[in-house]
C-alpha cells in the first residue's frame, strides 16, 4: 500500500512521523506508590491501592486510550465541548486499524453526497436493512440512533476535512478509483434485498486505491492535533484505577519502561479496539475466527480496553463475534460459479458480500469451501488469494480428486444447471446477471477455506455500553467516569458483517458521544 497525500504533498507517513516524535516525551515522574510492584497483565488497581496514589504524574479531564476512529473522535467531541484531553497511543504511530481499513462509513438516510448523485434513500430503509439483514436480537437503540443521526455524522466527517467525489461507483467492491459512493454490502443480494429497499451507503473518501483508511485518519488526527488536543505516543495503558465508590479516576501506564499515573477527571475513554492478535483470548471468546488466515488490525489489537473493563467489573457481550471475509471476486465473472461445502452442497448465494460469505464459512461450514469455477467463470489472470486445488474435464472427477461423497457434487450441478438454464436460481435466488450453467470444461476447484485461502478476521464483541459510551455492568448499572468505544465495545456491527463501513461509521459516530458525555461530567477531585 502507499501512502496517501493530501493537496498539499502531506503524507500521512510524514504527518504521523512528525505526531510521533513530539508526542513521545514520557509521560512523567515516576509515581511514589506501589505501583512497580504490580504485574504488566492488563487489569484494575484494587479499591484499596488506589489509597497509594500520593500524587499524579499528568492531571488531565478526558484521558482517552486508542488513536483509531473511535478514540479520536471521542478526543475531537471532548475538546470541543471544552475538556482538557490526553489521548495515549501504545504504538509508536498512531491512526490504529482505521488507518488501515478502507476508510469506508456506512450512511444514508439522503446524507448530502447521496442527494448530490441522486440517490433515494430514507431513514426507515437503512434501519430495516441493519436491523434485520444481520444477527438476531441486535442492538436496536444503536442501530436507530445511528441512522437518524447519519445525515448529521456525515456532515461532521465533511466538517472534519475529510474528502468526499460526487462520483458513484457500480463495482461490487471497494472503488480503486476516487469514487465515493458504492454499494459497500449485501443490498442487493437475497434475501436482504426483499428486507429493505437497496441503497448505495458506503462513503468512502476519494482517494485512489486502498487508501481512504489513511486518508480519514490523517484528517481526523489533524483536526484532534488543531484543537489542542495532548497526543502520547508509544505509551502503554496498564490497568485503571478504581476509587473506594467504583468511579474510575485514572490509569496506569508505561512509557519509556517506567510507570506513571494520569488523573482523569472526568472521564477515562477506553478505544483501544479489539482482541485478534490475542491468540489465548480469541481461541476462548471467538474460536470460529482462530484459524483464519489473516488476523486483521492494529498489531496491538490484545483487548486491553476490553479486559480491563472487565476487571473494573464491566460486561462483556457477543464476544464470539467478527468479521470474517472471502473476497472471490473480483472478477465478477466468477459469481457464475458455485460455492460448495464438504458434501458438495451450496450453501449461499455466491453474489453475497464479502463478509457473509466469511461469516458462512468461518461459522456455519467449519471454515471448509470450495470454489467450482468452469471455463468462462475462470479466472483470466494470475491471482494467490486462494489456490486451485482440482482440474478435470469432467464435474465428476472434480469431486473424486476432492473426495467428495458419491454423486454429491454431480446432483448438485445438475439442479443447478436446469435452473440456470432459464436463468433462474430457485434455492438462493442469485442475481440473474450472475445465473448461467456450468458447462464449459476445463472445470476448477479452488480453496476458500479459513486456512488455505486469503481470509481476513477481526472481532466485533466487547464493553457494554449506553448509547453514550457509557459502560454498564453485569446488571446494566453505569460504572461512573468509565466510557469505550469502537471495537472495545458491543456495537453496530455484529455477525455476519453485512456491509463495509458499519465498523467505522460506529467508531466515528459513538466516539463522538463518549467524547461528548465524559467531558460533560463535573470535575471530580483528585
Amino acid at each position: 500500500m502507499t501512502d496517501g497525500t493530501d493537496d498539499s504533498g502531506l503524507t500521512r507517513r510524514r504527518l504521523l512521523g512528525g505526531l510521533a516524535a513530539t508526542a513521545a516525551a514520557t509521560v512523567g515522574s515516576t509515581v511514589a506508590t506501589s505501583a512497580a510492584a504490580l504485574p504488566s497483565s492488563a487489569a484494575t488497581v484494587d479499591s484499596a491501592a488506589v489509597a497509594t496514589v500520593k500524587s499524579w504524574d499528568i492531571q488531565t479531564d478526558v484521558l482517552v486510550v486508542g488513536s483509531g476512529a473511535g478514540g479520536v473522535c471521542a478526543a475531537i467531541e471532548a475538546r470541543l465541548a471544552g475538556a482538557n484531553v490526553v489521548l495515549i497511543e501504545a504504538l509508536p504511530k498512531f491512526g490504529g486499524s482505521s488507518a488501515m481499513s478502507g476508510g469506508v462509513v456506512y450512511a444514508g438516510g439522503g446524507t448530502a453526497l447521496q442527494k448530490a448523485l441522486k440517490i433515494t434513500d430514507s431513514v426507515e430503509q437503512m434501519y430495516r436493512f441493519i436491523a434485520l439483514a444481520g444477527t438476531v436480537h441486535p442492538p436496536l437503540d444503536k442501530i436507530q440512533l445511528y441512522c437518524e443521526g447519519s445525515v448529521e455524522h456525515f456532515d461532521w466527517l465533511v466538517a472534519q476535512g475529510i474528502p468526499y467525489t460526487e462520483k458513484f461507483s457500480l463495482s461490487k467492491e471497494l472503488p480503486m478509483g476516487d469514487e465515493s459512493l458504492y454499494f459497500s454490502g449485501n443490498e442487493l443480494a437475497w434475501p436482504t434485498r426483499d428486507l429493505a429497499t437497496p441503497a448505495p451507503r458506503g462513503h468512502v473518501p476519494g482517494v485512489v486505491g486502498m487508501n481512504g483508511g489513511r486518508r480519514l485518519m490523517q484528517a481526523l488526527l489533524q483536526q484532534a492535533a488543531a484543537l489542542g488536543v495532548e497526543m502520547r505516543a508509544s505509551v502503554r495503558a496498564e490497568r485503571l484505577v478504581v476509587e473506594r465508590d467504583g468511579r474510575i479516576a485514572g490509569m496506569i501506564v508505561t512509557t519509556g519502561g517506567e510507570q506513571h499515573v494520569i488523573a482523569a477527571k472526568r472521564g477515562v475513554v477506553l478505544a483501544s479496539g479489539g482482541f485478534i492478535h490475542n491468540r489465548e483470548m480469541l481461541r476462548l471468546y471467538a474460536p470460529q475466527l482462530y484459524d483464519c488466515s489473516v488476523p486483521w488490525g492494529n498489531a496491538l489489537d490484545h483487548g486491553d480496553g476490553i479486559n480491563m473493563g472487565i476487571g473494573a467489573g464491566a460486561a462483556a457481550l457477543r464476544m464470539h463475534e467478527g468479521f470474517a471475509i472471502s473476497p472471490i471476486y473480483p472478477p465478477e465473472n466468477v459469481l457464475s460459479g458455485i460455492l460448495v461445502n464438504a458434501s458438495g452442497q451450496r450453501f449461499i448465494s455466491e453474489e453475497s458480500y464479502h463478509g457473509v460469505l466469511g461469516n458462512a464459512i468461518a461459522y456455519h461450514q467449519q471454515g471448509r469451501a470450495w470454489l467450482i469455477t468452469d471455463r468462462d467463470s475462470s479466472f483470466a489472470f494470475h491471482q494467490d488469494n486462494f489456490l486451485p486445488v482440482a482440474e478435470a474435464s469432467t464435474i465428476g472427477d472434480i469431486a473424486v480428486q476432492l473426495d467428495f461423497p458419491k454423486g454429491a457434487l454431480q446432483q448438485t450441478v445438475a439442479y443447478y444447471n436446469l435452473h440456470a438454464a432459464n436463468g433462474e436460481d430457485p434455492m438462493f435466488r442469485k442475481s440473474p446477471a450472475f445465473v448461467r450453467p456450468l458447462q464449459g470444461p476445463p472445470y476448477t476447484a479452488w480453496d476458500v477455506s479459513v486456512t488455505q485461502a486469503f481470509f481476513p478476521a477481526h472481532t466485533f464483541g466487547g464493553l457494554h455500553t449506553t448509547v453514550d459510551g457509557q459502560v454498564l455492568n453485569s446488571v446494566g448499572e453505569i460504572i461512573p467516569g468509565l466510557y469505550a468505544a469502537g471495537r472495545s465495545t458491543a456495537g453496530i456491527p455484529t455477525a455476519p458483517y453485512i456491509a463495509s463501513g458499519l465498523s467505522v461509521g460506529d467508531c466515528t459516530f459513538f466516539g463522538r458521544r463518549a467524547g461528548r458525555a465524559a467531558a460533560s461530567v463535573p470535575e471530580a477531585s483528585v
